[in-house]
């Protein structure tokens, strides 16, 4: 595949001359190693070195120039569109020396003067963007980069790990990530840690295919495999690769590898110099329900774990499992803290984590040890508690959706997701946002009835029903429980909150903290506020023309001036790519607010389609299609960024069969699916398309 180097040394010679820009030389960019980051929030606290500032991950700033005195100042400083509205916009900048490395959605790594967003190099590594089909929640995101030795580290969308060099964006080296054990192919979307001479990535994908997750350690100067720790056990009747999975294959029942298993680390990796450890939040059992995955089987370790691996052997040292047999997709892949807490009036060495199944978690980074484990929100039906002799879950039987289908809470989106969190370590708390959103959980109707069950290649590998049978269960159950997100200051000794408050959007950014008492934190209404982290009040709030659904926030300084950045999702509807806004003290740019449209439907198809056509399209339009265009009639718990099919022209109309089958967008995100889709089978999905653009055009003409 070839690669993009769009300028080099000459060129960003150049550009420093006509910019000013005042940072190190090409060869000296990127001048980060191990000491350099664990001394970094006293040190200086004005770069952001790593994905969480610093390996702790507490995300807490030192800077106080933007305090809750004079936040009222704040004002954009500057913007840099980076992407097109059909990505999200989900990674942290970091900021070494002057310098802002971010990514777009597809990879892109952009070097920006951090003072005004002048661009000095920019990397395309060329994703091939028909992995979209691969991926759970829609097209195209990634979480950032890694700086390390002078170089950027980048996991790409369809499965690679690139280093280039920081001063010039020349690329180094190029390594594919999967391997066959690993089963199917995967997107990666996370960030990468770079630390003790090596890079570390996980992949994603969970949910689409046969998958089987493991994380992978790197030598940051060759790109050559350090080692190699799997996370979920392969074919029993073929050589363990490591002891533990001869263990954890105990755990396990049936014939879990045909499926894959799960267990993918799609997001948090967190370093500590402390314990020469990395620690691996895993994903969750693929496909959902234990029932299919693993009849008769245990615990199914690793999945919904953390596990802590000694970074020079790759061998494990302890783990921790929030969610045994996971049945419900709660993932344990959300961002880790690592600190120190005064618990029996000693301090200890701490790992805060709040998963998605609603329990928030403090381990002992020696040995796993539980020390806490109290909810964060009262919207838990699943369980009724953790108790703190066996470190195990109190599963509810009520609410066993294998017998009995229906709501339940927390959602498979989770209470708390992937977004960053922020730890005030003399204080004890964490500020984080969650949500208390209900999901419909079944058994699919194939399994129920032939105890068979196939994982597709695209879409989501559930377990649960869809299209007509899925909404006649839902009717059945009655109508989805309200749902509230919040933001909070959590102390997890204690299990309360030093202030809370309702948020208006049901999905939001993640936050940062500073010792000037505020907050930073992108919501996802479009507004990024700044609260007093005494009372959670507002403070201040910018009204942008998109949307910080599932973002991120940094703050950093340059010379005498703190700024504080975050991504903004584009907006389809004004065709708003996704942009990097900073903010500083008496900032004086401005960012257009251009008028919403809303969009019409065009002229549409005269075809005449039988009613089995279109209940067939409903059923494989939401099996195949609703995880990126969206779901036509049904509630969206993902923020949606490809196009909405009933606004396809005519044109498109005709040409759908090269479009979906034929692959003539796959550069434009949208992959082919021969292998999924028959002619027949997508005409059905057409049928639904036309049918429903012809109720939304005649809901249109009659307001």
């Amino acid at each position: 595949m070839k690669k993009t180097l769009l300028q080099v040394p000459a060129a960003l010679a150049v550009l420093v001359s006509l910019t000013g820009f005042s940072s190190l030389y090409a060869a000296e960019a990127g001048n980060v190693n191990d000491q350099r980051i664990i001394d970094a929030t006293e040190a200086e606290p004005g770069n952001w070195l790593s994905y969480g500032q610093t390996y702790k991950e507490q995300r807490f700033s030192q800077l106080t120039q933007i305090n809750n005195n004079n936040v009222d100042e704040l004002n954009l400083a500057w913007s840099k569109p980076i992407g097109d509205y059909n990505m999200r916009m989900q990674g942290t900048p970091l900021v070494v020396d002057g310098v802002m490395y971010v990514t777009n959605g597809w990879s892109v790594i952009y070097a920006l003067d951090a003072t005004n967003g002048e661009e000095i190099w920019h990397y395309d590594p060329e994703v091939d963007r028909s992995y979209a089909r691969l991926a759970c929640c829609g097209p195209a995101h990634n979480r950032g980069v890694a700086v390390y030795e002078g170089k950027i580290f980048v996991g790409t969308f369809d499965g690679r790990l690139i280093a280039v060099d920081a001063g010039t964006g020349e690329e180094i080296w190029d390594v594919d990530t999967w391997i066959p054990e690993g089963l199917g192919r995967f997107n990666i979307t996370g960030a990468p840690r770079a630390a003790a001479g090596k890079v570390y990535i996980g992949q994603g994908s969970g949910e689409s295919g046969h998958r089987r997750g493991y994380v992978t350690a790197y030598d940051t100067k060759t790109g050559e495999v350090s080692w190699r720790f799997f996370l979920a056990p392969g074919d029993p009747s073929k050589p363990f690769e490591h002891p533990e999975m001869e263990m954890a294959a105990q755990t396990w029942g049936g014939e879990w590898w045909k499926y894959g298993g799960g267990g993918t680390a799609w997001n948090s990796l967190v370093y500590d110099e402390e314990f020469n450890s990395l620690y691996i939040g895993v994903g969750n059992g693929a496909p959902w329900p234990r029932e299919i995955r693993s009849p008769g089987g245990g615990d199914d370790l690793f999945l919904s774990s953390i596990v802590s691996v000694d970074v020079d052997t790759g061998r494990m040292n302890w783990y921790y499992q929030t969610t045994p047999g996971d049945n419900w997709d709660y993932s344990s892949a959300m961002d880790m803290t690592i600190g120190e807490i005064e618990f029996g009036g000693e301090m200890r060495k701490v790992l805060l984590q709040a998963p998605k199944n609603g329990f928030f978690y403090v381990l002992d980074r020696n040995d796993g040890e539980l020390l806490r484990a109290l909810p964060y929100t009262e919207g838990i039906d699943w369980a009724t508690r953790i108790d703190m002799e066996t470190g195990r879950p109190v599963e509810n039987p009520d609410v066993a959706y294998e017998t009995k289908p229906q709501w339940i809470m927390p959602a498979n989106s989770g209470a708390h997701n992937w977004e960053p969190q922020s730890w005030d370590n003399d204080q004890g708390l964490m500020y984080f946002y969650y949500h208390d959103i209900a999901n419909f959980y079944s058994l699919d109707e194939g399994f129920v009835e032939t105890g068979e069950y196939e994982i597709r290649e695209r879409g989501l590998s559930l377990g649960w029903g869809e299209g007509e049978y899925r909404r006649r269960l839902i009717e059945e159950a009655g109508p989805r429980p309200d749902s509230q997100a919040y933001i909070g200051a959590f102390d997890p000794i204690t299990g309360s909150y030093k202030w809370r408050h309702p948020l208006e959007s049901d999905y939001n950014g993640g936050v940062v903290a500073t010792k000037g008492d505020v907050l930073f934190h992108p919501e996802g209404t479009g507004e990024f506020t700044v609260r007093d982290t005494n009372t959670g009040e507002v403070l201040w709030q910018y009204s942008a023309p998109g949307s910080f659904r599932s973002t991120s926030v940094m703050t950093y300084q340059v010379d005498d001036t703190q700024y504080v950045a975050t991504l903004m999702n584009g907006n389809r509807a004004i065709d708003l790519g996704g942009t990097v806004l900073a903010f500083k003290l008496n900032g004086d740019a401005t960012l257009p607010m251009p008028e919403i449209v809303e969009a019409t439907v065009p002229q549409l198809p005269d075809t005449e389609f039988s009613g089995e056509q279109v209940r067939s399209g409903d059923t494989l339009y939401h099996a195949q299609c609703a995880s990126c265009h969206g779901g036509i009639g049904i509630a969206d718990e993902v923020a949606i960024v490809a196009p909405d099919l009933r606004l396809m022209s005519l044109e498109s109309h005709a040409a759908i069969r090269d479009i979906v089958l034929g692959g003539s967008r796959a550069q434009q995100g949208m992959p082919d699916f021969e292998d999924a889709i028959s002619t027949e089978e997508l005409e059905s999905i057409r049928a639904f398309i036309v049918t429903q653009a012809r109720q939304l055009r005649q809901y249109q003409q009659n307001r």
